[in-house]
């Protein structure tokens, strides 16, 4: 047997999730099914509240068996499920780590009464996802005699055992080529893939910074940074007292973003803004929020809280000493620059929001005030650095013109998730890429100066050397999206702009053929002498989208791929169901397979001792292993280098 090992993924049995499953008879004929799921260290399974058309599979409950009994109400969890934006489904997803206790409340109508059911969950990590899985129970008992039947049952199927006692075969009643494909192979050797960590929060933190320090560049935050720290300096006894007068200040402005964060967390809660972040409505609203904020931007009109307010704010700091006027001092300022600020408050709010955690708008505030804060507290320092700060100009004007078309672009991206909700169509991603070309050319000519909105004047046709530069950054961008008119991958922007599916004309797609059963393509490798690239996926699979875009799509794995192997893409999730369900035997329980996704889940798991995606091994027509198995890893090198092993294998 040709045998090459490839540092991957370990091939190993995965069993991220150990199901303990009992009935408690809690009052006379009431009782609960109680099902307690301990989750491994580093993955998640996901809840009950997953759409099921998104993405990965939800929990649910078959209940097969219900004699005298009835259910009441729905399943209960014991603890809240963490809730996170996903770009590559473009809506909210939700899961429980480490332990949850899941219930179901019933009412028995009779003395004796009969229960059973079916599990089904899926669970991921970051790196692997495991296919749709089942875990089944069944009690009897009596509902006033006592229990004299209702026995405690555990999902133990640890890797150890399945390994030792293989699966029965559903390749034993086919032919013996076919069941010589099925044979188990040997994975010693191997070595396991690194986890790697990520985390939303610093991604909201950095991005409302920037925010932060772009506001500052605005007409209506930018002249206040001089008149602020003069007005200081000049009140302050001491040089130290105004440093320190002005850092209380810095910190004020932080405060009164943190708590706006903190109020719009409260009010909405953490359920609410995965909502916001799901709902087609919301986002249409985000759309429309968006565009608004553009078109004040670009001149139309300013959004502006009452006069009064300010007027307010500013009296009362007359009226104040110490601390207290200064924070006064900075709500000011905050309500009168509310003009600028406004749109990227809200903007960077609706992206905090998106994520669904509940405490993104607070974190979000806290990197934007931070940056705004630092100013005066530096020019307070150093207040010599204030001769050499730019001066208040038409530059600030340049400035909202350009947020206006980046708040314009921005906006799509929320019409997109509402578009693909409702399956519209009319927001497909040539549609969205060729908005984006028409907003960025007209972004790079603005720079240009070759046109100016009426409300800042006409057009200026001399340009400094900064703008021009950005104006080439802005159209090279729009050059840049042109082949995603016609399927190019795209990556650099493909958490923005709609899935690759729903592009109507793709020169970039098929370009090799891939089968979906795996016998078939088999058989298609035996014919035509080439080993056989097998890719084990799902269409919940969020990490093996990410594969396909950074490696799959690569135009030379693509061209290694299409000129020397045979592909089969099986989807473990498939829920089409088979002409004949097949019986098996697993860890010592009979198991049917209804679906094709339930047959290439348990061929990963009975041939190469693993559950997880994505997930690839090269085979020879024969079905011995090549190379592999690979994982989720964006290493083009190293994957080109295991493709490369099964190619040099093979044609020993």
């Amino acid at each position: 047997m040709l045998v090459a090992s490839f540092s991957g993924l370990n091939a190993q049995f995965v069993n991220p999730v150990k199901w303990t499953v009992a009935l408690d008879m809690t009052d006379g004929n009431k009782g609960e099914i109680v099902m307690t799921a301990d989750i491994l260290s580093g993955w998640h399974m996901y809840s009950n509240e997953v759409d099921p058309d998104i993405g990965p599979t939800p929990l649910s409950v078959d209940w097969s068996k219900l004699e005298g009994v009835t259910l009441e109400g729905k399943l209960t969890a014991d603890k809240v499920s963490h809730k996170e934006f996903d770009e590559m489904f473009g809506a909210n997803l939700s899961w429980w780590t480490e332990r949850v206790v899941i219930k179901q409340a019933f009412v028995a109508g009779s003395d004796h009464y009969a229960v059973a059911g079916t599990i089904r969950f899926s669970a991921c990590n970051d790196q692997n996802c495991i296919p749709p899985q089942k875990e089944t129970f069944e009690f009897t008992g009596f509902a006033k005699g006592g229990a004299d039947d209702v026995a405690e049952t555990t999902a133990d199927t640890d890797a150890a055992a399945l390994v030792e006692k293989p699966f029965a075969n559903v390749a034993d009643e086919k032919s013996d080529t076919d069941a010589g494909i099925w044979e188990p192979v040997d994975f010693s050797g191997t070595e396991k893939a690194e986890n790697t960590d990520t985390t939303s929060m610093w991604y909201i933190f950095i991005t409302c910074f920037i925010g932060g320090f772009v506001a500052l560049l605005t007409p209506c935050v930018w002249p206040m940074i001089p008149l602020t720290v003069s007005f200081f300096l000049k009140k302050g006894k001491s040089r130290a007292r105004s440093v320190a007068d002005a850092f209380i200040y810095g910190i004020s402005i932080i405060a009164i973003y943190l708590l706006l964060g903190l109020l719009i967390t409260a009010l909405f809660g953490a359920s609410s803004l995965n909502a916001l972040s799901t709902s087609a409505v919301c986002n249409i609203i985000f759309f429309l929020l968006l565009v608004v904020f553009a078109i004040s931007f670009f001149g139309a009109f300013d959004i502006k809280l009452p006069s009064s307010w300010a007027n307010k704010m500013d009296s009362t700091a007359e009226r104040t000493t110490g601390l207290l006027s200064i924070f006064f001092m900075a709500f000011t300022l905050t309500l009168v620059s509310f003009s600028c600020t406004g749109p990227i408050i809200g903007t960077l709010l609706v992206e905090a929001a998106s994520t669904g955690d509940k405490f993104g708008p607070a974190v979000g505030m806290f990197g934007f005030s931070l940056a705004l804060a630092i100013p005066f507290c530096l020019f307070a320092m150093f207040p010599s650095w204030l001769q050499s700060a730019p001066k208040s100009g038409g530059w600030m004007n340049t400035v909202k013109v350009v947020l206006g078309f980046v708040e314009l672009a921005l906006s799509l991206k929320f019409l997109s998730v509402a578009d693909l909700a409702y399956g519209w169509h009319i927001l497909d991603r040539e549609v969205f890429l060729a908005l984006w070309i028409v907003i960025f050319t007209l972004l790079g000519l603005y720079l240009l100066g070759k046109f100016n909105f009426s409300h800042y004047g006409p057009a200026n046709g001399s340009i400094g050397t900064f703008r021009f530069f950005l104006s080439m950054i802005s159209l090279s961008f729009a050059i840049y999206l042109v082949p995603g008119l016609w399927g190019a991958p795209l990556k650099g922007v493909s958490a923005f702009v709609p899935p690759l599916y729903t592009q109507d004309f793709n020169l970039y797609g098929g370009v090799f053929k891939e089968y979906d059963d795996y016998e078939e393509g088999m058989k298609a490798a035996a014919a035509e002498g080439k080993p056989v690239f097998i890719d084990f996926s799902g269409y919940g699979c969020v990490n093996c989208r990410k594969m396909e875009g950074a490696v799959l799509d690569n135009p030379d794995v693509r061209t290694m791929i299409e000129d020397n192997f045979v592909v089969i893409k099986l989807m473990v999730d498939e829920k089409k169901k088979l002409p004949v369900p097949e019986t098996v035997t697993e860890n010592g329980k009979n198991v049917v397979l209804e679906t094709y996704g339930d047959r290439w889940s348990y061929l990963q798991r009975y041939k190469f001792q693993a559950n997880a995606q994505p997930y690839y091994v090269v085979l020879d027509p024969s079905g011995r292993l090549l190379s592999g198995p690979f994982s989720y890893d964006e290493n083009i090198p190293r994957f080109t280098e295991f493709l490369e092993t099964g190619m040099k294998n093979f044609s020993k």
